[in-house]
């Protein structure tokens, strides 16, 4: 490996989302490809992005050209190629044509009306009575489901000669329905196979999906009202929550009603789950039977249940969330990211995880803080960097669409290859080595804590996020601790929950049990008053450190 570090293999490469935003030609595409390599990038996502004219629309002949002359020079040149499954985001609706194919397709969510004593509901043509609930108050609702106005972000400007930056706006699917999605592959993932399949699992590596959510898309003109389901949800809720949720549905409206917090959280767990079966795992399987990856990522970043469905478990780190000085890079929900899917690729026996980073961070980013961006996803585990994003064309409002241009049209242009030579000699360590790490922190598919995650990264103490599935599912579990694809965690940590987050379900109790009895579980926070400190200090009876730092130094990471 030493001698490997000055040039490690291309497979470790940096693979930026290549945004297609206008007019292609042959002669530019090559042109381009020919500028990455030039500076140290060996392979590229085919990114359809709008801008693209109408003429060049969404997996039509005309765009399966361009992509075939792409993947050629791709060969020719020894790069790697992933491919993107959605006309922009998210995905899901093959920029809209899983509707235009069967209207019944459309994306759907509840509502609700009011009922006055005695009347029965009326409801319009393809509304359909879900259930009818009482409020507290004793008013009666009628809840029904019904299609929804949600939209995914279109390739196209709607003004021809682009005077202003609106898009046409597809109608999203229904992901929560196992035949919208179902669609989807046909449209998407088999014109795939048929058009490029020769080369999957060796050119062609993988197949992006984005942060597909259970609305099939964005709802912005319905928010508010609308909410998350499909005809027959509340059969699928009642079977993952494991009790009758008609009696609360007037929760997920009203903040008045007994236990709304956790009647929220609970619906939205299920919500969660249900998309887990009905869209990330048909895709997982048509990835396994046709020997391609399914890479990408949930629109959660605490979405862990979901990441098991991933060949290459990913993340998100977008919209300048986590910065130098943030305290979100240790603090809060997005700070869980690279960590969680780095865990995920770990316990799930997977080679490699990724973080598609740098997204609409804005024309204020600096090298300097792409640098420490990187830095923060590679010593969390990430070993396969998507940039957002090489810029086919700057031209008019595309420069501004979720920028910077973090390549070719970028102020670092001229040292970029240090950069991605560095990305894949860290890469390449950090791929088919053994993770060092004896301290577990206790997760749930839908929920992943951060406060004593942070605790751990100030004190350079290195940790997996456990699935609580695992327990019950395929660890091992006795008095020394928890052994799991090839890890032994001599201490799990519990940390507190969200008011309305269960912390673990009632099949880990007795893996728990068993830990607890050979004083293997800390709970955090504690409450008794405890410090920092004094969690650190037990961590160091059951798991000793393998790394001290004097003096102390809170912002230094280890892995």
């Amino acid at each position: 490996m030493l001698r490997s570090l000055a040039d490690p293999p291309r497979e470790f490469t940096v693979v930026p989302l290549w945004f297609w935003n206008d007019a292609l030609t042959e002669d530019e595409l090559v042109r381009q490809i020919d500028d990455f390599q030039a500076h140290g990038v060996y392979g590229f996502m085919i990114h359809p992005r709008v801008g693209l004219p109408r003429a060049i629309g969404w997996m039509s002949d005309r765009f399966l050209h361009f992509m075939h002359v792409a993947i050629e020079e791709a060969r020719r040149r020894g790069l790697l190629v992933f491919l993107y499954d959605e006309g922009m985001y998210p995905s899901g609706a093959s920029s809209g044509q899983v509707v235009a194919s069967d209207p019944a397709l459309q994306s759907r969510g509840l509502d609700y009306q009011v009922l006055t004593a005695g009347e029965e509901p009326a409801l319009e043509p393809g509304h359909h009575l879900a259930a009818i609930a009482e409020r507290a108050s004793g008013t009666r609702l009628a809840f029904y489901d019904r299609p929804t106005a949600c939209h995914v972000r279109g390739l196209h400007y709607t003004d021809p000669d682009e005077a202003t930056r609106a898009e046409d706006e597809p109608t999203a699917a229904d992901l929560l329905n196992p035949a919208a999605v179902a669609c989807f592959i046909r449209l998407v993932y088999d014109r795939f196979a048929e058009a490029f399949g020769e080369h999957f699992g060796t050119l062609i590596r993988g197949i992006f999906t984005d942060e597909p959510n259970e609305f099939g898309g964005k709802c912005r003109r319905e928010k508010g009202r609308i909410r998350a389901g499909t005809t027959g949800v509340l059969e699928h809720v009642e079977r993952l929550l494991g009790y009758d949720f008609t009696p609360r549905l007037p929760a997920l409206w009203f903040d008045g009603e007994p236990e709304a917090a956790r009647a929220r959280a609970d619906y939205s767990r299920a919500m969660r789950l249900r998309l887990h079966e009905t869209y990330y795992r048909p895709l997982s399987d048509w990835c396994d039977a046709h020997g391609i990856a399914l890479c990408g990522h949930p629109q959660w970043t605490d979405d862990l249940g979901s990441e098991r469905f991933f060949q290459i478990p990913g993340q998100d780190l977008v919209h300048g969330t986590i910065l130098p000085g943030k305290p979100d890079a240790i603090d809060g929900r997005e700070s869980v990211q690279a960590k969680c899917v780095s865990s995920s690729m770990t316990h799930l026996g997977r080679r490699q995880c990724s973080e598609e980073l740098l997204g609409a961070y804005g024309h204020t980013l600096t090298y300097e803080q792409m640098k420490w961006l990187t830095d923060w996803c590679l010593v969390r585990g990430i070993n396969l960097l998507f940039p957002h994003a090489f810029f086919y064309s700057v031209r008019g409002h595309r420069r501004n669409e979720a920028p910077p241009d973090v390549g070719p049209n970028s102020p670092w242009w001229d040292r970029y290859r240090s950069y991605a030579d560095y990305c894949r000699r860290l890469c390449y360590v950090g791929t088919d080595a053994r993770h060092v790490c004896d301290v577990a922190i206790l997760a749930d598919a839908c929920y992943v804590p951060w406060r004593a995650a942070r605790v751990l990264f100030t004190h350079q103490r290195d940790f997996n996020y456990l699935e609580a599935r695992h327990l019950w599912e395929d660890a091992q579990v006795d008095g020394d601790g928890i052994r799991l694809a090839g890890m032994h965690y001599r201490a799990l940590i519990v940390d507190g929950f969200d008011d309305g987050m269960e912390p673990f379900p009632d099949r880990a109790a007795a893996a728990l049990r068993t830990l607890e009895t050979a004083s293997r579980v800390l709970r955090w926070p504690a409450d008794d008053g405890r410090t920092d400190s004094d969690l650190i200090a037990d961590l160091e009876r059951l798991a000793p450190a393998d790394l001290r730092v004097t003096p102390a130094q809170p912002d230094l990471r280890y892995r």
